[in-house]
């Protein structure tokens, strides 16, 4: 404990805070230049809420463009470091909203965003190199706590153990998704021939699991962190190519800072900051934050990626605790549905065009995803009432995990409009099968 109360040069937390900014900005910007804002809240109807929050609903008109606009300039804030708190806070505050709000375009970084921005509200990242700095000189320090870094790491660690833990399953180990994930993925011949070879896709599903077993402990190590700093180099610079997924490579590379010796960073990103005097800079001994903030935050980080675990059912095939469980990249999911609409009082088919309500992407998903379904035919039933009809809904949904045969997901004889949704547990309206493909459920 006493270690961890250590003063260290605060250089990792502060160029991270540079890098963090930057990559805040480019987010919500580029997902405006990129057309993102456009698909997934101008376009679309109404949104996908995460359940619970349906009453999260996008801005009218071109209100969303303005909203992320705001989020890239508070990125901006917190990046040169003016009013440093608040500029985190409210972004912090902006993106929850932005992702509760939609899960259409659902993807791990996301959450991974929210997660570190309510970690860096807490850390001192704003006492060098920032505007608040030169304003109030008096929080100018050229130092940290030593668990600062290390709250940073346990961080990433925890996303990597989970990562890892969730690739042992068949489809990975064979080289199956793999395999189907790199397909069409070169526009040059020669390129796609080697991934489509068994050894590559297989060396890419293994050294995948290598990859997030070993990278913190070989970035702990001094002996092997040049070394690992490279691997994860090439690694999340050939997803970024290959998977096209955003800042997250680079979000990710951005924890490097943290490994390396303090006194590494500030030579290499701070030249002119004064060197550390540890026999004239006091121990910390504020452990509120600390115990009060961090150790409950973490308890929650290692029990939610778990959760699944104690839900009936395989998590690939249910979706039930898939999300916040940095289960990232392991599977293809295809499927199509269609829901016949009973009208209650004359037990006659009511004709119902899914195609007219929701966008391509968002038939995909109450094409797939449980959730999705649910919220469809609670959406559906209350569009009914209004007209004052009651009806039942059924669905005839078959899914396909990793381009296997499709089986039936949905049980059709169960009546979704007065279905509930279980948020901790199986719910029984999703069909269970055998490792053999027989129902069991």
């Amino acid at each position: 404990m006493k270690k961890l109360f250590q003063p260290i040069d605060n250089a990792p937390l502060i160029i991270f805070r540079i890098f963090f900014g930057f990559l805040l900005a480019a987010e919500t910007f580029g997902a405006i230049l990129t057309g993102w804002v456009k698909n997934n809240f101008i376009e679309p109807q109404f949104t996908f809420s995460h359940i619970g929050m349906e009453w999260l609903q996008p801005l009218p008109g071109y209100g969303m463009y303005f909203y992320f606009a705001t989020m890239g300039f508070l990125g901006i804030f917190v990046m040169i470091g003016w009013k440093y708190r608040l500029s985190l806070s409210a972004f912090t505050l902006l993106w929850s909203i932005t992702y509760w709000m939609q899960k259409t375009s659902y993807n791990n970084h996301y959450y991974m965003l929210i997660l570190v921005c309510l970690i860096m509200i807490f850390l001192p990242a704003e006492e060098y190199a920032s505007i608040d700095a030169k304003n109030k000189p008096g929080i100018k320090n050229l130092s940290m706590p030593k668990w600062c870094s290390w709250v940073m790491i346990f961080q990433i660690a925890i996303v990597y153990f989970f990562a890892t833990v969730s690739k042992f399953y068949p489809d990975w180990l064979d080289g199956t998704f793999t395999k189907n994930l790199l397909v069409n993925k070169s526009p040059y011949p020669f390129i796609q021939e080697i991934f489509s070879q068994k050894w590559f896709y297989l060396f890419i599903a293994y050294s995948g699991i290598a990859f997030d077993l070993l990278i913190v402990p070989m970035l702990l190590w001094k002996k092997t962190r040049t070394l690992a700093f490279v691997a994860s180099l090439t690694f999340h610079l050939f997803n970024a190519i290959t998977l096209q997924i955003g800042i997250f490579p680079f979000f990710a590379l951005s924890f490097a800072v943290f490994f390396y010796p303090p006194e590494r960073i500030r030579v290499i990103f701070f030249k002119k900051k004064p060197k550390l005097n540890l026999d004239e800079t006091p121990v910390y001994t504020n452990k509120s934050v600390l115990m009060y903030f961090f150790l409950p935050y973490f308890i929650i980080q290692l029990l939610l990626p778990v959760r699944h675990w104690f839900i009936d059912g395989d998590v690939l095939w249910t979706e039930e605790g898939h999300r916040l469980s940095w289960r990232m990249m392991l599977r293809s999911r295809s499927g199509y549905n269609t829901f016949k609409i009973i009208d209650a009082e004359t037990g006659k088919r009511i004709p119902y065009s899914l195609h007219s309500k929701l966008t391509t992407k968002q038939m995909a998903m109450v094409s797939e995803k449980p959730d999705a379904i649910w919220q469809m035919a609670q959406r559906i039933k209350k569009e009914f009432a209004q007209k004052g009809k009651r009806v039942s809904i059924f669905s005839d949904c078959q899914v396909s995990i990793n381009q296997k045969p499709y089986r039936t997901f949905i049980d059709p004889k169960v009546d979704l409009a007065q279905a509930e949704w279980d948020y901790f547990f199986h719910n029984d309206w999703i069909l269970l099968y055998d490792n053999q493909g027989n129902r069991i459920k």
